[in-house]
């Protein structure tokens, strides 16, 4: 998958150390992946949910961190919206990011 935006998972693990490890981890596995459909998705995140107009949340180290993409399967590219800890995704509205 091509990435957009991988400055906002740096900046993120900047802020909070023990998510750089996670993060990078999720980083190098949908980077290499080329889904087409949540099932897709599920074979290397199997935390993912679909949460509709394109996003999707990725429990980041056990439910610690949160990760919200936007995914467009026939351009084969994830825009990542959001990073933050579980309680600040909470605050958020997913379908206004």
């Amino acid at each position: 998958m091509i990435i957009i935006i991988k400055r906002t998972i740096m900046e993120f693990a900047a802020h909070h150390p023990t998510a750089a490890a996670p993060l990078n981890n999720w980083y190098n596995i949908a980077k290499d992946a080329d889904w087409s459909k949540l099932s897709d998705i599920k074979k290397n995140f199997n935390n993912v949910d679909y949460v509709g107009n394109d996003r999707y949340v990725f429990n980041i180290k056990g439910n610690d961190f949160r990760l919200v993409a936007m995914i467009f399967f026939d351009k084969r590219t994830l825009y990542i919206r959001f990073v933050g800890t579980h309680a600040e995704y909470d605050k958020i509205d997913c379908s206004k990011i």
